[in-house]
């Protein structure tokens, strides 16, 4: 079957050829364990029950996880395993199920997250996401997903185009946020502050970008409001294998400071930040071909 899971529209058979995404027709998990680096809403004090898949439909030139975006990482799992693998988390006390990069297994978690519904998964289920989705593969995880954690990478097509070959990337993400936000509006917590159902957007500030944050932060409010639960986030790292200009420094703190200055200007209310010793390979979990859990 001609695969359309994302905007990428590759039209491959799957089963024969692996898609833009570097998936074939099996799903491939390279890390699944509890997780301490999210949000504190999400890592909380037990960890999110965190399932990394390889590949990925974005490929953005500076992704920390560049070892995954070639899909080739990572042992096969079955539908019945990944669905068991979402009980073990939940067993060793998770707080949700944080699933990272599913967007090319779209088919193959909505099957595993009905089977673990039915076996007695019962805490929420994480989607966390670049945003490059269609809207039907968002829809496809109503009833399923209680929380969307939403990359909102870039305003400006040149950049996009250029830091990952997507110059439609705003058009395309900002629908596909629109309709998590449709499905279970902005991030609730409990009385813990632990996240049980909602939205909130991320947005990675890049060096030498703080002009395209200034546009992303403008957007969310224009659509989302300024209540809107914002990520705004410090931890870029540069790669070796980028050495594309400006992604080849870090952010400076100067830089940070400004982003986060005008994102207060605007009268967001709800807003995680970072210091920079975010920044760093040690935030970037080990991943490998084999599967422990």
């Amino acid at each position: 079957m001609a695969c359309r899971i994302c905007p990428r529209n590759c039209n491959i058979d799957r089963s024969a050829a692996a898609g833009f995404c570097g998936c074939s027709s099996v799903v491939r998990v390279a890390r699944a364990a509890l997780h301490f680096d999210e949000e504190p809403c999400i890592s909380g004090t037990h960890g999110s029950g965190t399932i990394f898949f390889s590949g990925c439909n974005l490929k953005c030139i500076f992704c920390q996880n560049y070892v995954l975006t070639g899909g080739a990482l990572g042992e096969v799992f079955s539908i019945p395993r990944l669905a068991e693998t979402m009980l073990k988390l939940q067993a060793l006390g998770a707080h949700n199920i944080n699933l990272v990069t599913p967007t090319p297994h779209r088919d193959a978690i909505v099957e595993a997250l009905k089977t673990a519904k039915r076996d007695g998964l019962t805490i929420p289920v994480v989607y966390n996401t670049g945003s490059y989705e269609t809207v039907e593969t968002i829809r496809a995880f109503e009833g399923l997903v209680d929380i969307y954690l939403p990359d909102l990478k870039y305003f400006d097509p040149r950049l996009s185009q250029r830091f990952s070959h997507a110059p439609d990337y705003f058009d395309v993400a900002v629908k596909a946020i629109e309709e998590m936000f449709r499905q279970v509006g902005p991030m609730v917590t409990d009385e813990n502050d632990i996240a049980v159902k909602g939205v909130r957007i991320r947005h990675l500030v890049l060096p030498g970008c703080v002009f395209d944050t200034r546009s992303v932060l403008d957007a969310i409010k224009e659509r989302f409001g300024a209540d809107c639960p914002v990520s705004l986030m410090s931890q870029f790292t540069p790669i070796p294998e980028c050495t594309v200009k400006p992604l080849d420094r870090p952010l400076t703190q100067r830089e940070y400071d400004g982003a986060l200055d005008y994102c207060l200007s605007l009268g967001f209310t709800n807003v995680y930040t970072q210091d920079l010793t975010s920044v760093g390979r040690a935030f970037t979990p080990p991943f490998s071909d084999h599967v422990e859990l």
